[in-house]
């Protein structure tokens, strides 16, 4: 199975499609996120500036530009004594601080800066880094943008090991789309779920998880996500199933085992796997709470040797035993477990 996938290009307010480093299938279980330019402003919750494939485009000059500044400035500084004191000023503005913890240093740094270190030190698993993010999030809105950075950073943290680094991957997510976590936000994207625009359909879909991950309306969410699953097209459902994984409640535990049952999809039957297994944004006992339905599929006969073997890996992915494709040794394992109290 693979890592988390996020979806490409369906960037609000913009109907072409933005290629998205994200959307590239991830060595584990992937992310998604079309790039979004919203903002809020005062009564009106949500205003879009749209944006295009010219981002590419001006990240491209962004970074050669930066070279060239770095060789004149190299340069020029070699032959005036005057200025190594301003070489030094101005790299040393910028520079990421030691310690995520270092709050004073982390404050000297744009606001987009800040979130795309604090990040990448929650990634690496730095004390603080995690709890830097949740303190400073509401303040990034509207000065943190969807770039190439973020977008790499924000995969790497919802494939982490660490249910905080994904929640982290989240937040910097939401303030990067310009979404506060307000009903605002979700009136917005619920009227990018029907679009006809398939890449802003999908991101639509995300979008309602990642909000509703966050206790905007949860319940409500995962009931509209819920329906998608019987949507014709099948993109549309792939992507609910995605929604639901990332919203992480309970109550998308079954419905997620129901679509790896029945979806006529291999695709929808293989993310829904996953999310249960290893991606989303569930508890190893929320996982543990799937094993019984797993075991079922196991051996149901109405499913095809792939949806089998699916199942098993599932369950190999929640439990981290070595029972391969052996049904009656995880009966067998499962049955002492419960015996136990575990």
């Amino acid at each position: 199975m693979q890592g988390y996938q996020q979806p490409s290009g369906g960037q609000p307010g913009n109907t072409s499609p933005v290629a998205d480093p994200r959307m590239q299938p991830a060595p584990d279980y992937g992310t998604l996120g079309p790039g979004s330019d919203v903002s809020v402003t005062g009564a009106d919750p949500i205003q879009r500036t749209p944006r295009g494939t010219g981002m590419q485009t001006a990240h491209l000059i962004a970074i050669l530009a930066g070279i060239l500044g770095a060789l004149v400035w190299g340069a020029v500084a070699k032959g005036n004594p005057d200025w190594p004191d301003w070489a030094k000023f101005f790299s040393s503005r910028e520079k990421a601080p030691n310690s995520a913890k270092d709050s004073s240093q982390l404050d000297r740094l744009k606001p987009q800066k800040q979130a795309e270190t604090l990040l990448e030190m929650a990634v690496a698993h730095s004390d603080g880094a995690a709890e830097q993010i949740s303190s400073r999030v509401n303040g990034w809105r509207g000065q943190v943008q969807w770039s190439s950075q973020i977008a790499t950073l924000t995969t790497a943290a919802l494939n982490s090991d660490d249910i905080r680094v994904r929640e982290s991957g989240i937040e910097v997510e939401l303030a990067a789309y310009g979404l506060p976590k307000n009903s605002g936000s979700l009136a917005y994207v619920l009227k990018q779920v029907n679009s006809p625009d398939q890449a802003q359909k999908i991101w639509a879909r995300w979008a309602l998880g990642l909000l509703a991950n966050r206790g905007v309306e949860t319940e409500r969410i995962v009931g509209i996500l819920v329906e998608h699953l019987s949507d014709t097209d099948v993109s549309s459902r792939q992507w609910a199933v995605e929604g639901l994984a990332l919203a992480g409640s309970d109550s998308t535990i079954q419905p997620l085992l129901k679509a790896m049952h029945d979806d006529p999809s291999a695709v929808v039957r293989e993310r829904a796997a996953c999310g249960l297994a290893e991606s989303g944004m569930y508890t190893p006992q929320q996982r543990f709470s799937a094993i019984p339905q797993l075991l079922a599929d196991t051996d149901d006969p109405s499913l095809d040797a792939q949806t089998h073997g699916w199942a098993f890996q599932a369950l190999g992915d929640i439990t981290h035993q070595p029972f391969g494709s052996n049904s009656s040794a995880w009966r067998e394992w499962y049955a002492k477990q419960v015996a136990s109290g575990q």
